[in-house]
């Protein structure tokens, strides 16, 4: 599954919070990518990621609790 990571409307976002899950969910990303993607999504600008089938359900359970909006596109 491909997902759009739109935005981050927490009010003090945890960046570290959000390297891990994106690490964690993504198939194909490095610490070091993830903590860039993070920033990149902090600044305001959206991020594609893919993420496993299976786990899908998991990962958008751990981005709504972030508070990070998503859109799924395939």
């Amino acid at each position: 599954m491909k997902l759009n990571l739109l935005s981050c409307d927490a009010q003090r976002p945890d960046r570290r919070a959000i390297a891990n899950c994106i690490t964690e969910i993504s198939l194909n990303s490095s610490e070091s990518l993830s903590k860039e993607l993070t920033d990149i999504l902090l600044e305001g600008d959206a991020v594609d990621i893919q993420v496993e089938d299976k786990n899908s359900g998991s990962a958008l359970r751990a981005l709504r609790k972030l508070n990070i909006d998503y859109e799924i596109l395939e």
